[in-house]
C-alpha cells in the first residue's frame, strides 16, 4: 500500500515538474514572439515614415507621384494573386484594372494640389522678414495638415528655390534663415512678357 502511494506521489511530482517546465516555456516562447513582432512592427512604422517623406520630397520637387505610389501596392496583394493565377488568370486583369484606376484617381488628386514648392514660395513672398526652416513647416503643417510635410523636406524645397534664385539664404549667427528673392518676381514678370510678346508677334 504505501508502494503504491509512493509511486502515486512520484508521478504527481513528475508531471508538476513537466508541467511546470512546458508552462514556463510556453510563456518564453510568447515572450520571443512578442518581442520579434513588436520589432517586426517598428520596422513597418520606420518604413511607413520613410515613404511619406520620400511621396512629400516628391511633391516638393514637382514629380508626379503615381508611379512611386503604384510601386508599393502590389506588394500586400501579391498572396492573394498568386492563389488567383492558379484558379483562373482571368481575374489578375481586374485587379491591374483597379490598381491602375486608384493610380490615376490618386493622380488626379494630387495634381488638382499646389505643390510644396509653389506654397514656400507664396509663404516667403507673403513674409516681411526672413523665416527658419522649422518656422515654414510649422506654417506648412498648419495649413496643409493632410499632406503631412516634415521639416527635412521644406529644408531640400528651400535649398532647391535657393539653387533656382527664388529664395535667398539668410544666415544670422548659427541659424538660417530664408526669404524670397527680390529677382524672383522681376524673373517670373518678364515671363509674363515674353509670352505676351510671343502672342503678339
Amino acid at each position: 500500500m504505501s508502494e503504491h502511494t509512493s509511486t502515486s506521489t512520484e508521478l504527481t511530482s513528475q508531471y508538476t515538474a513537466q508541467v511546470t517546465t512546458d508552462l514556463e516555456h510556453n510563456l518564453k516562447e510568447q515572450e520571443r514572439i512578442h518581442q520579434e513582432i513588436a520589432a517586426l512592427q517598428e520596422q513597418l512604422t520606420t518604413l511607413q515614415h520613410d515613404h511619406a517623406v520620400l511621396v512629400s520630397m516628391h511633391q516638393a520637387l514637382g514629380l508626379t507621384v503615381p508611379t512611386v505610389e503604384a510601386a508599393p501596392a502590389p506588394a500586400p496583394a501579391a498572396p492573394a494573386k498568386k492563389a488567383k493565377s492558379r484558379r483562373a488568370p482571368q481575374p489578375k486583369k481586374g485587379t491591374t484594372a483597379k490598381a491602375s484606376a486608384s493610380a490615376t484617381t490618386k493622380a488626379e488628386t494630387k495634381s488638382a494640389e499646389p505643390t510644396l514648392v509653389s506654397l514656400i514660395r507664396d509663404h516667403l513672398a507673403a513674409q516681411s522678414e526672413p523665416r527658419s526652416t522649422a518656422e515654414i513647416a510649422d506654417t506648412m503643417g498648419q495649413t496643409h495638415p493632410d499632406r503631412g510635410i516634415k521639416a527635412t523636406v521644406v529644408r531640400t524645397t528651400l535649398e532647391g528655390l535657393v539653387a533656382k534664385g527664388l529664395v535667398q539664404r539668410v544666415k544670422q549667427g548659427s541659424s538660417v534663415y530664408y526669404t524670397a528673392s527680390d529677382a524672383a518676381q522681376p524673373a517670373e514678370e518678364q515671363a509674363s512678357t515674353d509670352a505676351q510678346t510671343d502672342t503678339a508677334s
